[in-house]
């Protein structure tokens, strides 16, 4: 083996400068497999054609040394100082034997496969490498900073914070920052995986990586080249990368032991047979060899960590990211996904529901309602706003506007003073309140309002916190997978159980502090096995902590979010959850088809070696070289998997 990895384990992928640039590596090997190629192939030729044995031989010991070199000092090295017997140290072993026995042919055929085999195995890893690559590439390396009235280009790593970027159409956008100055599509895809552009104003934050569509763009960087969000990412990628799942660990020990256990047994089967019983040597020494060959663990080492790596990968590009191996095998046994409702369910942000008139028309309802409410800031008030923008709704004149706290505001429009509030502040007016309305949209979780005078209620006015369009779509798919949904909420008893009834959940449970969100956390996993907590990342962190898997949601705006998480939402989108069991279930199924292939496929080998019915070059070619090629194959459909 190379000194890329040990015991074929390719996929645990260091990063840096030089590793990325892989292409001198692979031109430098494509150039010793041809050479090689073409030299064996001389070789067979000047054997079984012209019948030149000796030519022949030194044809095949030009190809072993060619071939062979890389292989046999990784293989020395490992022996001297790491006191280690390598698969490396045993194929030299296998192919020096060969010549030993008159079967030079076979011996430059395990050394010249192997190496192809090898090449395969570490192409893998580097394909993985090239994946954070290509993501590290998604951002330009150089900037248009405006400065003095004039735009330079200053290569991104040297762009201070709070400097003024600008981005033309068409543009990547080099470095995380808010809008100053102009409005445009922006397409995020690169970062969240979602398929929409998203319209960016001022005031709106923008992610290096991303592309600016059509117009043109003036942004106040706010983070520098290092501490963007694409470096984050591409940090608990390759991060990720490196943490092992439990099937890993455990292919790994095996395969320590695994190698010192067969070339144990190869010299039983090379001395035993004819030392004891007479047999030929040249025959069983032969087997022996074989045997060697046909068991190196190759394929099984890296059956695990290539699908492994694909799967974290794949789930980058569509947005979600995944702490680690352990986290992708985890999600394939939940059973239960617990979820925070503000902010994970809902969008933590309230909406106009219903306006309900009462001898008025609901355009005065609710134009008298955001006519006062413009001077507060109130959550409430803001959803009023932004219901009278989109219905258009043209604002009144206010005077000696006041503030009522706890009740409401008040304030004079065209001489009539009118009043926004809640019961406590029309009940003190002794205004008769419309009980039946009220009844039935408390009933259903909202929050009421009235609007009216000192005389008289004009209408209702019922706000809700807006529920995600992906929820009710994301909690039918996960019931359709046969995974229990349940919503764990500070929110009181009638709004949860009014969410909960919207969005057709399992279970809920209400009026929670954080404390007793790890306390239910923990009580559903004890009655229902393997359980995610899905919530925001920061005021959820205990519960998500307590949770076999925790998956914070909206990280491509919270940093804490992506520190505290085992996976991590980059888009505020449940959508994924369904995506990422899926891709858990079918990685699991990958890992499982490629450790039962290189079991079975190396043990009827292992078998067929003794009636001499695999010879050497076929145990290389099928055995290792084949299989790991397989393997490799197989687990690389992952890249493929997209969300449902």
């Amino acid at each position: 083996m190379t000194n890329q990895e040990e015991e074929c384990n390719t996929c645990t992928v260091e990063f840096s400068e030089e590793e990325l640039a892989s292409s001198s590596w692979k031109s430098k090997n494509v150039i010793i497999i041809s050479i090689s190629a073409v030299l064996f192939s001389i070789g067979l030729m000047l054997e079984f054609i012209l019948k030149l044995w000796i030519l022949a031989e030194v044809f095949f010991s030009i190809t072993v040394i060619i071939s062979g070199y890389s292989i046999a000092k990784e293989g020395f090295f490992s022996l001297l100082f790491r006191r280690r017997l390598s698969i490396d140290l045993l194929i030299i072993m296998a192919a020096l034997g060969s010549f030993f026995i008159g079967h030079g042919k076979e011996g430059a055929a395990v050394v010249f496969l192997f190496n192809i085999a090898e090449f395969l195995e570490v192409y893998a890893g580097e394909r993985a490498k090239r994946s954070i690559a290509s993501l590290m590439k998604i951002a330009p390396e150089v900037a248009t900073v405006k400065k003095d009235s004039k735009e330079v280009k200053v290569p991104v790593g040297e762009v201070a914070i709070n400097e003024i970027i600008v981005i033309r159409p068409g543009e990547k956008i080099p470095l995380d920052g808010v809008v100053i100055n102009g409005i445009s599509s922006v397409d995020q895809s690169p970062i969240t995986g979602e398929s929409m552009p998203v319209t960016k104003q001022i005031g709106d934050e923008v992610y290096s990586g991303t592309i600016n569509n059509e117009g043109f763009l003036e942004i106040k960087v706010t983070k520098r080249s290092n501490e963007t969000l694409l470096s984050k990412i591409v940090k608990f990628v390759a991060e990720a990368q490196k943490k092992k799942s439990p099937t890993e660990r455990f292919i790994d020990k095996f395969s320590k032991y695994y190698t010192p256990s067969v070339m144990l047994l190869a010299l039983i089967v090379a001395t035993i047979p004819t030392f004891v019983f007479g047999f030929p040597f040249n025959e069983w020494f032969y087997k022996a060899l074989v045997l060697l060959v046909v068991s190196c663990p190759c394929a099984l080492a890296i059956s695990t960590p290539v699908a492994m790596v694909s799967a974290i990968t794949s789930a980058a590009r569509n947005g979600v990211l995944i702490k680690g191996s352990s986290y992708v095998e985890e999600v394939s046994k939940i059973k239960t996904f617990a979820f925070d409702k503000t902010g994970t369910l809902t969008e933590g942000k309230l909406e106009v529901t219903d306006i309900i008139s009462l001898g008025e028309s609901k355009e005065s309802v609710l134009e008298v309602a955001a006519s006062l409410e413009v001077f507060s800031e109130h959550p409430i008030a803001k959803a009023i706003i932004e219901k009278a923008k989109n219905e258009k709704v043209k604002l009144r004149s206010t005077h000696n506007f006041k503030a009522i706290a706890g009740k409401g505001v008040t304030g004079k429009i065209k001489g009539n003073t009118h009043y926004v509030g809640n019961r406590r502040l029309f009940k003190e007016l002794k205004i008769d309140l419309p009980e039946e309305h009220f009844s039935k949209l408390e009933n259903e979780g909202k929050i009421v309002i009235m609007v009216g005078t000192a005389r008289k209620i004009m209408g209702l006015i019922a706000v809700m916190d807006k529920i995600r369009d992906a929820t009710i779509e994301t909690v039918h798919k996960l019931k359709e997978m046969g995974i229990k949904t349940v919503m764990i909420t500070g929110d009181n008893e009638r709004t949860a159980q009014a969410i909960a009834k919207r969005i057709s959940i399992s279970e809920y449970r209400a009026e929670l502090l954080p404390e007793d969100k790890v306390k239910m956390v923990r009580k559903l996993a004890n009655n229902h096995g393997h359980i995610a907590m899905v919530g925001d990342g920061v005021n959820d962190a205990p519960a998500l902590a307590s949770a076999n898997v925790g998956i914070a949601m909206g990280a491509i705006g919270s940093d804490v979010s992506l520190e505290t998480a085992d996976i991590a939402l980059m888009q505020d989108d449940l959508s994924k959850l369904p995506y990422l069991i899926r891709l858990s279930e079918k990685t699991l199924k990958i890992v499982k088809e490629n450790v039962f292939a290189s079991i079975l496929i190396k043990g009827s080998f292992s078998f067929l070696v003794f009636p001499g019915l695999v010879t050497l070059w076929l145990a290389v070619a099928i055995g290792d070289m084949g299989l790991s090629l397989a393997v490799i194959l197989n687990a690389m459909r992952l890249s493929r998997l997209k969300e449902i």
